[in-house]
């Protein structure tokens, strides 16, 4: 009886979580203007009209390009960290361990709040510059925890067995350790890309006037009145940050396959 009734309520707490996502991707394809249900019919006009809409597009292209060079940096930095934390002893590693780890431990909004202070006080104000920092400060922390679990678990005689046989450090990290790490990079590179593409509270704080990312452009839009566009832009968005990490996780299989870890 008791573990009848906890699985119940485990099956209640996910319909109240998923319900609402099911709705707005039913309600983007409904032909009425109005959402509401029983549904009039199906249609793919909103869709359509998003893609007709140039503020939406301006807001994808600005997301995309700030998730990519997001990912980029976020990627290069964290595997050097992650290399220099694991495979050299490095005065004070715990600690250095922890303040690149700390972002995430604390609040979102603690940091941005924190960051834009911060560059007030040294009198820099609002830009694009500001705001990939501050997505790469976020997102930094998970390639660094994801490439570090895949980096203790390469056995460190097989890059030891390339340098006795005559390559240099940067050959065998390139031929060697690179390979080995690639579905920790890629997997980290998507979580970049996914948490910055994402995100909205820091991005509030952060972007200047002028600059919307496709969370802010929601959000804009919902303060003047619900669209059914919203409803298409929001299915788009299911997609890809659902989609995305099961890219990243079926990538990072194949790649595991390859190297034969």
């Amino acid at each position: 009886m008791g573990w009848s009734l906890i699985r119940t309520y485990t099956i209640l707490v996910y319909l109240f979580m998923f319900l609402p996502i099911v709705v707005v991707v039913l309600l983007s394809f409904n032909a009425n203007q109005f959402g509401s249900f029983p549904m009039t019919g199906l249609s793919t006009r909103w869709f359509e009209a998003l893609w007709n809409n140039d503020a939406i597009l301006r807001a994808f292209r600005t997301s995309i390009v700030l998730g990519l060079m997001t990912a980029t940096i976020s990627t290069v930095l964290g595997v050097l960290a992650s290399l220099a934390l694991v495979r050299y002893k490095i005065p004070g590693r715990n600690l250095i361990t922890t303040l690149l780890i700390a972002p995430i431990l604390v609040p979102e909004v603690v940091l941005a709040v924190a960051l834009l202070l911060f560059l007030n006080f040294l009198n820099i104000g609002k830009s694009f510059t500001l705001l990939l920092a501050g997505h790469v400060i976020f997102t930094l922390p998970f390639v660094i925890l994801v490439v570090q679990a895949r980096l203790v678990s390469i056995r460190r005689d097989v890059e030891e067995a390339a340098l006795s046989l005559g390559a240099s450090p940067m050959q065998t990290f390139f031929s060697v350790t690179l390979p080995l790490l690639m579905p920790a990079v890629a997997a980290g590179g998507l979580f970049a890309f996914t948490i910055s593409f994402d995100d909205i509270t820091g991005t509030l704080f952060w972007k200047p006037g002028g600059i919307e990312t496709v969370p802010t452009q929601i959000f804009s839009m919902l303060r003047n009145s619900i669209s059914p566009e919203i409803n298409a832009l929001g299915t788009v968005i299911i997609v890809l940050t659902v989609g995305l990490p099961l890219i990243g996780v079926a990538v990072a299989r194949i790649l595991a396959r390859r190297s034969g870890v």
